[in-house]
This record gives structure tokens, sequence and C-alpha cells, in this order.
């Protein structure tokens, strides 16, 4: 110890932890007393819940805070409902349904949008002005992939209802 104590002297505040004596915890801790000082902590009062709060399984009780400023609705919230209902929170059957929400939800606020006359820009929405300045070759690696699935689907349901027809 004494020699790699010596021989990085040279660093600010190496080896400050070397001295199990000066160390806090070591042999254990002492009591003082203080430790037990919060017995008497009261909590505080909950946040009032004023619109519908999915929890975990897990969790018998809403946290202090909370969300509510996006409640669940829509086909989103019934998935998000299934979800906190019926797996816990170890389970891929409560996370990958979530994710499906929310990609429900983007759609369905879109919708939201056309309905009070608000057209999404998606272009700026989507980050794509800074994907092109600083990620170019992703960016176009991923417009070209949409271009191509696209034409394909655009091609075989053509030609499907061509043979249909037939």
């Amino acid at each position: 110890m004494e020699n790699t104590t010596k021989d990085y002297t040279h660093i600010n505040g190496w080896g400050v932890d070397a001295d199990p004596k000066n160390e806090p915890t070591y042999p254990m801790k002492h009591y003082n007393g203080d430790d037990h000082q919060r017995l008497n902590w009261v909590r505080p009062p909950l946040q009032k819940v004023t619109v519908e709060i999915l929890k975990s399984k897990e969790r018998p009780y809403l946290t202090a805070v909370l969300g509510t400023s996006v409640p669940p609705s829509g086909l989103s919230g019934v998935i998000r409902r299934y979800a906190f209902k019926n797996f816990s929170e170890n389970e891929y059957g409560h996370w990958l349904p979530l994710l499906l929400a929310d990609r429900i939800n983007v759609v369905e606020g879109m919708i939201d949008d056309l309905k009070h006359g608000h057209i999404p820009n998606i272009f700026a929405e989507k980050g794509l002005k800074a994907e092109w300045k600083f990620n170019r070759k992703s960016f176009v690696t991923k417009i070209a992939t949409g271009v191509v699935l696209t034409g394909m689907v655009l091609y075989f349901n053509q030609k499907r209802k061509k043979a249909l027809l037939d």
C-alpha cells in the first residue's frame, strides 16, 4: 500500500480513503442518535387527483406527485389501462403495450390537431432538420428506405388488384 501511495502522490486527492481509520464506516458506524430524529416525520399532503391516474400493480398507493397534464384517453388510453391492469412492471406484457400506446397517441395527437384546424409540421416535430444537418447519411437512408417500401406496397397492391380483375 505504501508503494502505491507514493507512486501517485502527484495526483490531487489520491489515497484520501486509503487509511481505514479515516473511512467513515470503519469498523462500523458509531450511533450518535441523529438517525432516529426523523421518526416524527409526517407525510406531506398528497397532490389532489383530478384525472384518471394509472398506477403499477406493485405500488399500493399513488406517489406524492403525479402527472395530470395528459390523462389516458382514446385507443392509446385503452391499451395503457390494459397494460397496467394485467401485467407487472417486470413483464414485457406491461412495457410493449405502453410502447404501442405511445405510437398510437402520436397519431391521435395529429388527428386532434387536424380537428382543431392545425396542420402538424411533421418535418420540424420529428427533428428532421437537425438530422439533415448532423446525420445526413442516416437521413438519406431512412428516406430511401421509406420510398422503396412505399413503392413496393403500391406495386404489389396494384398487382393484386389486377389479378383480382382478371
